[in-house]
């Protein structure tokens, strides 16, 4: 066999730590795949006493994990600290620089410098591998660079987030509302204490854009995704749209259009009986619609420790295997210039709450609305009953036809105005649970 590869691991968390055990307990079968060993040269994290429950004795620690980036017996820097800055990117940067292979599950750090480091890793001819960064132990990034290199790629859809996706299949399975769901997910382990990031659409559209520069051979434009998060959503909207046939799911949409690629995460109504419609709990999805594949759907654990430093061991031994690759799938200088398609002309139906004042005429006063900014209502639900003598408010649901989303927004801004309607108007887009 050839000379070990020997590898650094920077920081020693939930995928840290799993990196490590997978490393102990498929030692000779990974070098028997690999045609070299891999070795555990160093390791760097905050605490080096914390007990991790696996065994790093001959394991050399570094309390700065910039050392890993700069030692003569590292080939690999394994980065797992987090984070689009500070010492998770020196350290790749330099790493890089230095004649090193990278290997990462940094997702915010590949959607906001993935392109920067590209060039410096294929100056270097050296690796810059992130199976793990999007969709845990999916191996979405290798089907995008490897397994479907032959296909044009049209549109990339998938639940790209297990912890709304967590949130939104159990508001189903008991009725309860969001803010109590959440405080569950957070005991569990399913959401962070801040879970600002995943409820409010940023994870996923990382993640998006990761999947979006390799589908359709565009730099990272992170910030021409559009973006919505679950936050709003309600119990009542869920069961809406389970007697509607349909389940809510945050999607993630890529899709390929005349003018540039459109970008954009969003809770969407998508047909139950659908592929994604079927994913449940914390588990992640995706899929690609090619012209020569047809739609391909991957689905599985999307996050934690056995997924996603599965995915890591699998970057590693791509690199063991001396298979060095433009870390997006083309050589940085063949990548177009992100361009961001006008979504105006685009065509969806939609879902629309909003609280109606009630008394005679409100509801002609509102489809009317609608009507002059040509959205064509395909359905009306309206719940409450009205009290003799009694003036409120009742809650009320509309499907519309398909409609284009410039007419869409038009009506909102009629509505949002109008005396008949109290309150902001939640508009959720539906899908086919599939692409556009």
């Amino acid at each position: 066999m050839s000379k070990p590869l020997r590898i650094g691991v920077a920081g020693l968390g939930t995928v840290g730590v799993g990196v490590v055990k997978i490393l102990a307990e498929r030692r000779e079968f990974l070098a028997a795949a690999s045609g070299r060993s891999i070795e555990l040269a160093a390791v760097s994290a905050r605490d080096a006493k914390k007990d991790r429950g696996v065994d790093l004795s001959g394991v050399r620690f570094e309390a700065d994990a910039r050392a890993l980036a700069a030692a003569n017996d590292i080939d690999v820097v394994v980065e797992l600290i987090g984070g689009a800055e500070g010492i998770a990117r020196e350290l790749v940067e330099t790493a890089l620089s230095n004649g090193k292979h990278v290997v990462t599950a940094n997702k915010a750090l590949i959607a906001r410098h993935g392109i920067s480091l590209a060039r410096v890793a294929e100056q270097r001819g050296v690796a810059l591998n992130y199976e793990a960064a999007v969709a845990g132990g999916i191996p979405i990034v290798k089907a995008l660079r490897e397994g479907l290199a032959a296909n044009e790629i049209t549109s990339v859809v998938g639940i790209l987030n297990g912890t709304c996706n967590y949130i939104l299949t159990e508001m189903e399975a008991t009725g309860r509302d969001f803010a109590d769901v959440l405080k569950d997910a957070q005991a569990l382990g399913y959401a962070e204490a801040d879970p600002a990031f995943d409820i409010g659409g940023i994870d996923a559209a990382h993640k998006l854009a990761i999947l979006a520069s390799l589908a359709f051979g565009q730099e990272v434009a992170f910030d021409n995704v559009q973006i919505e998060g679950i936050e709003k959503i309600t119990a009542a909207d869920i069961k809406f749209a389970k007697e509607f046939g349909y389940k809510i799911k945050l999607l993630g949409i890529a899709t390929r259009g005349t003018d540039g690629i459109e970008q954009r995460v969003h809770p969407a109504l998508v047909p139950d009986g659908s592929p994604l419609a079927a994913v449940a709990g914390v588990f992640n999805a995706v899929a690609v619609r090619g012209d020569r594949v047809g739609l391909l759907v991957l689905e599985g654990r999307g996050a934690g420790e056995g997924p996603t430093a599965s995915a890591v061991l699998s970057d590693l031994v791509d690199i063991a295997r001396g298979l060095v690759m433009p870390p997006f799938i083309v050589p940085t200088s063949h990548l177009k210039a992100p361009a961001k398609s006008s979504s105006e002309s685009n065509e969806s139906a939609y879902y629309l709450r909003f609280s109606a004042i009630d008394r005679a005429g409100s509801m002609a006063e509102i489809t009317r609305a609608l009507a002059q900014a040509s959205v064509s209502i395909e359905r009306i639900v309206q719940r409450g009953e009205r009290k003799e003598g009694e003036t409120g408010r009742l809650p009320v649901v509309f499907l519309t036809h398909a409609t284009e989303e410039g007419s869409m927004r038009s009506a909102l801004k009629h509505l949002s105005q109008h005396e008949e309607v109290a309150g902001k108007p939640l508009v959720i887009r539906i899908e086919d649970g599939e692409s556009r």
